[in-house]
Formats: structure tokens, sequence, C-alpha cells
């Protein structure tokens, strides 16, 4: 009788047992950038810009049958902002990422903390990868999965620049408060995504700040089937900006067809509703792309939607894309055709043709290591006189940007272990 026993006891224990994992990674990522009409024409009398910046990171990563918690510390850098003998560094150390997620059952679970929101083509919400800084929004996530071909997320977020007994002005940059909705289902050949999402930013008039909303939304629709994938998305935006009325849209749709095995050909078109340069409506209709990673779209020299030409005559971009891939190396071209939305004019009212220029953008990537990987690029502008009313500078000038990046990325440890 002894054993059964022994082996019932030992079964009791094990039944409530989980694995639990932790590992502690790192990204160094140093970049040169060489810019000579990078984001704005270039000025006769300046000279070009080149410097190195970094983002170094540190990440744990805690994961257990109820609890998942990320916490990811970075340093963001210019190669001798500082002296070689400082004994401070400028802009130290920063959480970019401080979460929880709470997996209250296998279907429903909370998110909670400072993270990264991406969702679909990041056009709305995107993790900004890009920039050494990227993005995180302070906020609480609900998320739904009750199988594997529908997500239902919301999410919201309530800003204040300080613990305070009464309410005080929000001055920072950034949005008071958000929330929103997302839905994503699949099917067989295709993704449907729907995003609401309700802004509430702060402004002042006649000395008080008020808070006013505006709502995006819109759906997002992806589809692939043997050598041809695509996708489409539309966005509408109203509300308020400050004390603007918004009415806005936005529509892209993008198709790429794997036309031999290692070359891969797109064609795209983007276009974002704009306001006139003449108008005399009070009505704003440009379309903002909110919280998106936008240096991804509309060229990679970063002129439009990149902490720049927002309320202005929005865009229209035709482009193309050509990807070599084989093994460990690739190379995109990726040439745009970029024109106004809306009525650009000179400063003597004059009506400009909606012509902007075109920019052309070629990225290699060589992957050395499963942790190693370099990148490289080129971008050029050949501007027209329209985009000198847009942006200072002169559009004869060579406008032209080149970087070279490294992203190491190691796993410095990890381990796995069983808890009861």
């Amino acid at each position: 009788m002894k054993k059964p026993i022994f082996l019932l006891l030992v079964l009791g224990l094990t039944q409530g047992a989980f694995t639990q994992t932790f590992e502690l990674s790192a990204e160094i990522r140093p970049r040169l950038e060489y810019l000579h009409g990078f984001k704005t024409l270039m000025p006769d009398t300046l000279d070009a810009a080149a410097f190195v910046s970094q983002r170094t990171r540190l990440n744990f990563d805690y994961n257990s049958e109820k609890i998942e918690a990320y916490l990811s510390l970075q340093n963001i850098r210019t190669w001798g902002d500082v002296a070689t003998l400082n004994s401070s560094d400028k802009n130290g150390l920063a959480i970019q990422q401080a979460w929880a997620s709470l997996f209250l059952s296998p279907q429903f679970s909370l998110k909670l903390g400072r993270q990264e929101i991406s969702y679909d083509d990041e056009r709305i919400f995107g993790s900004v990868g890009w920039a050494q800084q990227a993005r995180s929004h302070d906020a609480l996530l609900a998320i739904l999965n009750p199988n594997d071909k529908h997500q239902l997320e919301i999410g919201f977020a309530l800003n204040a620049e300080a613990e305070t007994l009464f309410e005080v002005p929000y001055r920072l940059n950034n949005y008071k408060t958000f929330q929103y909705l997302w839905y994503h289902t699949s099917f067989t050949h295709a993704g449907l995504s729907i995003l609401a999402l309700n802004n509430g930013m702060s402004y002042e008039e006649n000395s008080a700040q008020k808070t006013v909303y505006n709502q995006t939304l819109g759906m997002h629709f992806t589809f692939f089937k043997n050598k041809l994938k695509g996708d489409t998305s539309f966005y509408f935006q109203g509300g308020k900006i400050g004390n603007q009325s918004l009415s806005a849209y936005n529509f892209g749709a993008n198709f790429y067809y794997a036309v031999a095995q290692k070359f891969t050909a797109g064609l795209g078109i983007e276009y974002l509703s704009g306001t006139d340069m003449n108008t005399t409506s009070t009505k704003l209709k440009s379309f903002t792309p909110w919280y998106g990673t936008n240096h991804k779209f509309n060229g990679w020299m970063d002129y439009f939607y990149v902490g720049n030409h927002n309320n202005s005559v929005g865009l229209l971009d035709i482009n193309a894309t050509l990807t070599y891939r084989k093994n460990k190396f690739s190379a995109t071209l990726n040439p745009h055709i970029f024109s106004a939305a809306a009525v650009v004019v000179d400063e003597t009212n004059t009506k400009m043709n909606k012509a902007l220029g075109t920019e052309w953008d070629l990225v290699m990537q060589y992957k050395w290591t499963d942790v190693v990987a370099f990148q490289a690029g080129y971008s050029q502008m050949f501007a027209t006189k329209t985009m000198e009313v847009l942006k200072e500078g002169n559009k004869d000038n060579t406008n032209n940007w080149a970087w070279v990046m490294i992203t190491v990325k190691p796993s410095l440890f990890k381990t796995s272990f069983e808890k009861n």
C-alpha cells in the first residue's frame, strides 16, 4: 500500500507545478548618418551634418503561467555628446518599457504599464523602432483572444505631469488621454483589422486649458495567395483639434508579387487629405497618422509626417518597390512620386503645381549572425519649386542622406524552472 500512496502524493504535487522563464538580453545599435537635405531642403549657407547616434538597451523578461513582466532600460546618446572625462551622462538611463501582463484566464488578459503599442502596418499605432528612443505609452490594455481567428484589444491612457491635489494644466507635447478599440480577424488567405481611436488633446484658449477630442475610425485589410500579397486601408478622422473642426481621411493600397525566386516587385499608393493654403474655411481637412511609425511611409528622408507636415496640404504618394533576397543578404529599391493633396500657394497667393518631387531610397541588409545585422542606406530627393514653398532650403542643391547601422542583440542569460 505504501507505493500507491507515494505515487498519489507525487502526482498531487506536480499537477500544480508550472514553468517559469527568465531572460536577460541586450541591444547595442550605433548608426552613422550623413545629412545633406534630410527632412527639409538643404539651404545654400549651411553645411551637411554627420554624427553617430547609439541606442543601448538592457531587457528583463519574466514569464509564468499567470504573469509576464518586461522591463527595458535604455540610454540614447550621440557619440561625443559628453567629454571623455565627464562625470555624468547627458541623457542618463531611461525606462523605455516597464509593463506586466496578467493572464486572468486562457482567453483574457490585462497589460499595464509603459509599453510599445503596435498594430497592423503601424500607420496609426507603431513602435517607431527606427528612432533610437522609439515610442512607448503609459497605458492599460484589456486583451481578449477567444480563439486563433479573433482578437480584441481595448486601450486606455490618462496622462498628467505630476501627482497634484488639484487639476493643473498638462503642457507636454503629448495627448492628454485616449481610448481605443482594435479588433482583428483572420481568414484562410486574408486578415481584417478595425480600429476606433478617441484622442484627447489639450490646448490653451482664453488663458485656460481645454481638452477636446478627435476620432479616428478605419480598417486595414491584408491578403496573400501564392506569389501575390497586398494590403489596403482606409481611415476617417473627425472631431476637433484645438478650436478647429476636423474632417480628414487617408487611404492606401500596396501590392507585391514574387516575380522570381529572389526578386519581389511591388506598387503602392497612399493619399492623406490636406487643407488648402488659400482656404477661408475654419475646418481642418489634414489627416494625422497620430502614433504611427511614420518613418517607414512616404520615403525614408522623413519629409512628411515625421515631426513635420502636420495640419498641412496633405500628400499623394505613388511608389514602387523592388527587393532582392539571397541567403543572409537583401536589398530594396523604393522610388516615390510625391504630390500635394490640397492647394499650395506661394507668397503672392499664386497657385502652385501640386507636384512636390521624387525620392529614391536604397536599403541593404546583411544578417551576419542570429544576433548581429548590418544595414546601410542611401536616399536622394529631387524636389520641385512647390516643395520650396513648403520647406526651407533650395531644391537645386543636392538633397541626400546616407547611413550605416549595426545592430547587436545578444541573449545574455536565459533560464527555465518548475515551481509548485
